[in-house]
């Protein structure tokens, strides 16, 4: 089984490049995302293209499949260009979270991706908070009293302003927050610093893939939120342990995301990773 891995910030991804199909089961799946027993990754992207569309689904490390992925389609989007596929005009990817438009520069090593308009409303996300939106809200978790703020993009988050974050923060009170009964389908959490001039570090805990360097949809989410809260204004710059990502706010909220991609290694996998599975 062939794949080829891209990282972009740090956030690492193997595009299946066939040619057989891909048929892994969830311990399969981990064993290839392990970085110590198998190739090492945040996930796998399946491109499922159709005669008039490009599409992708996006696997995590745990078998379970996210709706949308910032980084992911930057590289999966930068797998296209390497194969030909696309030029340097936009093009659409449909992903289970909607329609994305991304664009492709310095010869694939950076990508702009249109991602769609963050949504507040909580049936939406979806967050079980009775009121129409949950900025702010009040929730006490491991002795902490936290305001969440709730937004998909097209995937679930939950954006927690914090005086100063960390990576023991984000895997402290991360997998708290993911699992938390408010998000029946689960949520990708960030923790936000604010560093003035339009400027947010964040440090990310990444539904079913853990702590991560850097997380696109979490960085628009994050955006989306301090300019829903008047922080910062439509042209923001979060700071990611992995690097910097350029993001954009329209008035309306609709989120553009703009940063690099980096080829690694193309890879074939070989079956016996998988002897000791049964």
């Amino acid at each position: 089984m062939h794949f080829v891995k891209y990282q972009a910030l740090g956030n690492d991804y193997l595009v299946h490049a066939g040619p057989e199909p891909f048929a892994l089961t969830p311990a399969q799946i981990g064993r290839v995302c392990d970085r110590h027993y198998g190739i090492g990754s945040d996930g796998i992207l399946l491109a499922q293209h159709t005669d008039s569309a490009f599409g992708l689904r996006i696997i995590n490390p745990d078998g379970s499949e996210a709706e949308k992925s910032g980084n992911g389609l930057r590289i999966f989007s930068r797998y296209l260009w390497d194969c030909g596929l696309v030029a340097e005009q936009p093009f659409d990817i449909l992903t289970a979270g909607g329609t994305v438009t991304s664009q492709v520069f310095d010869e694939g090593r950076t990508v702009e991706v249109s991602m769609g308009r963050a949504e507040f409303a909580c049936a939406a996300i979806p967050v079980l908070i009775d009121a129409p939106e949950a900025l702010g809200y009040p929730l006490e978790i491991d002795g902490e009293s936290l305001k969440i703020n709730a937004v998909s993009m097209g995937n679930p988050h939950c954006v927690v302003f914090v005086e100063r974050t960390s990576r023991e923060l984000a895997c402290r009170l991360g997998p708290l927050l993911e699992r938390h009964p408010l998000f029946p389908r689960r949520t990708n959490v960030q923790f936000v610093e604010w560093q003035g001039c339009n400027a947010l570090r964040v440090e990310i805990w990444e539904r079913g893939a853990g702590y991560t360097l850097s997380s696109g949809t979490s960085s628009c989410a994050a955006a989306a939120v301090a300019r829903r809260l008047g922080v910062c204004e439509e042209h923001i710059d979060l700071n990611l342990a992995g690097g910097q990502l350029k993001i954009h706010v329209a008035h309306d909220f609709q989120v553009t995301m703009r940063g690099a991609v980096q080829r690694v290694a193309g890879i074939d996998l070989d079956p016996e990773s998988f002897s000791d599975l049964g």
